[in-house]
């Protein structure tokens, strides 16, 4: 069979039949919010989800992505809250849709949006400029002693200050943090010398190790990232060490990637989402782009998608009080 046969009954599988719950259709363009700026992590995957579901016509609807960054993402996340009712509003956010109502006073609560599902888990890494003196995790907490050291990363109080403070606690050390729209203006300040060190995911600075402005010190995964192609000329996601293995007793952090509708939509018009996340996560360009980005490829909904979001809940909430963070 040829590839462009295969191609055609790959997409027809992927329109076929859909259950009776998502018998709804859009009948208008679609918006999707990125609740951060160009080039991070979620900016990154409302794209990605975009071009599957154009390449394979998963709907007739076009859609544009739209990025909300104001207020650590509060911005997105507000917008949908104000869209209550209106289903061609679909926002991808992380953790931050229930984490900043508990440290920041913003004008929403996950409860006013309608869950769809977590896609993906995001691993982090500390990363240094390509020409830093640091060559483990253990040579960069011997230096940060001094406690002159910039952290940069996306948003404050959010899920990379929430690591930079474990980074601290475990390291004995003091980092200044300084927040910035996205991961990808961390990667920018970081190529330009402005800061010491950010923990971006991989995908929000695989161009820059590409391009040898800067390098992966230690993932925080209790194991090696999983093996795939080479990003530099000899090395990948799996020749990066562990932080544990390096002396950063941080064993795992990880960082969902969600997608929302507002609130009061239809059960029939939440359904349809939820099938076409799923159809978006069956295609081979689903597949390459975690690959690529070495994230872990997982899809929660509904009951699953409600217990990790309160147990996360439960762990945010110590340590946002031992910052000090907690709204009273």
């Amino acid at each position: 069979m040829g590839r462009t046969s295969s191609f055609l009954l790959f997409a027809l599988a992927l329109t076929g039949a859909a259950p009776a719950l998502a018998a709804w259709q859009p009948q208008k363009p679609i918006e999707f919010v990125a609740t951060a700026g160009p080039g991070g992590g979620t900016d990154n995957i409302a794209r990605a989800v975009q071009n599957i579901i154009t390449k394979y016509k998963l709907t007739d609807q076009p859609i544009v992505v739209v990025n909300k960054a104001g207020g650590s993402g509060a911005e997105g996340y507000v917008y949908g809250k104000a869209s209550a009712g209106d289903p061609y509003k679909v926002i991808f956010g992380t953790s931050n849709a229930w984490q900043q109502p508990l440290v920041s006073k913003v004008a929403f609560n996950y409860t006013d949006l309608t869950p769809i599902a977590a896609m993906a888990q995001d691993e982090f890494l500390l990363w240094v400029k390509q020409d830093s003196p640091y060559k483990t995790a253990a040579d960069y907490l011997k230096a940060a002693v001094t406690g002159d050291f910039k952290m940069g990363g996306a948003q404050s109080k959010d899920t990379d200050e929430v690591l930079t403070r474990m980074i601290e606690k475990a390291g004995h050390v003091k980092l200044t943090y300084i927040p910035f729209k996205s991961g990808a203006e961390a990667a920018v300040q970081l190529a330009g010398g402005h800061i010491d060190s950010h923990v971006n995911n991989p995908s929000e600075s695989l161009g820059q190790w590409r391009g040898g402005t800067q390098r992966p010190l230690c993932a925080f995964s209790p194991k090696r990232l999983p093996q795939g192609a080479k990003i530099t000329a000899t090395e990948g996601w799996s020749d990066v060490p562990t932080c544990v293995e390096q002396g950063l007793d941080i064993a795992q952090y990880e960082q969902p990637r969600t997608v929302w509708l507002p609130g009061k939509v239809t059960p029939e018009q939440a359904a349809f989402y939820v099938d076409l996340m799923k159809k978006v996560q069956a295609t081979p360009e689903w597949k390459d782009y975690i690959e690529k980005s070495s994230q872990i490829d997982t899809f929660l909904t509904g009951a699953e998608f409600d217990k990790f979001i309160k147990e996360d809940i439960e762990h945010l909430r110590q340590v946002a009080s031992e910052q000090g963070w907690l709204i009273k």
